[in-house]
């Protein structure tokens, strides 16, 4: 199988293997790499097919931190590949499949509307190669806070507050099966939340992880402070 990295133009800092959803075929994820890849880190997406992302796990750059980034789906499949294969530095699940997850049994318009109210994101889905469509109402596999416990390596879970799909609740419910799990919820987020309308304040939370993994025990740079407690 060729491999098809998406190279930064500096030295690496790490390398990033995304694991698309049901149906979706890799080029839907084509922005948030390029976006990735500025940051500087080498990138590769797969569809959702764990002996592919094994191959490409195995292709990837020795030496370098090792994040998996999956949604819906491929969320799952990141997590699994984190337990069983020691060379992943880190996860990132989006859209989270969990307890509560309702198949979606509507049309065309009412699936974009669940997937990101991002217009160009919608262009991309509207594609014909861009994904196998109704995919949302197949049965799936669903985290569970039993299923988590073998994950042992950091992991940023970023999910949409307006996931009508798979509840942010229920994703907050199981995450203290993950340990030291850092859990973004994205106000007025949709199920496809690394291509939705907040995709850039998305990957720069991702980019934060990603640089943290790199040094592994020192604080965040950015400190989030509530409002008014600067000006005290």
């Amino acid at each position: 199988m060729d491999i098809d990295w998406l190279e930064p133009e500096a030295a690496a800092r790490g390398s990033v293997i995304v694991v698309a959803g049901r149906g979706e075929h890799a080029h839907v994820y084509r922005r948030f790499a390029r976006r990735i890849a500025f940051d500087g880190y080498r990138v590769a997406v797969v569809e959702n097919d764990p002996a592919a992302a094994a191959r490409v796990i195995a292709d990837a750059e020795s030496g370098l931190p090792l994040t998996v980034v999956g949604s819906d789906s491929g969320a799952l499949t990141a997590l699994d590949l984190a337990a069983t294969h020691p060379a992943v530095s880190g996860v990132v699940a989006a859209g989270l499949l969990v307890a509560g997850t309702d198949a979606f049994t509507g049309g065309w318009d009412g699936e974009l509307e669940i997937r990101s109210a991002c217009p160009v994101h919608r262009g991309v889905l509207a594609a014909d190669d861009a994904l196998d469509r109704g995919t949302l109402g197949a049965e799936t596999p669903i985290a569970t806070a039993d299923s988590l416990t073998h994950v042992q390596v950091p992991v940023l879970v970023v999910h949409g507050g307006a996931d009508v799909l798979s509840p942010a609740a229920e994703v907050l419910a199981i995450t203290s099966a993950l340990p030291g799990a850092r859990v973004v919820v994205v106000n007025d987020g949709r199920h496809d939340i690394l291509n939705d309308v907040s995709h850039r304040s998305v990957a720069a939370e991702i980019v934060q992880f990603l640089e943290r993994l790199r040094l592994p025990g020192t604080p965040d740079v950015l400190l989030r402070e509530p409002v008014g407690a600067l000006a005290q």
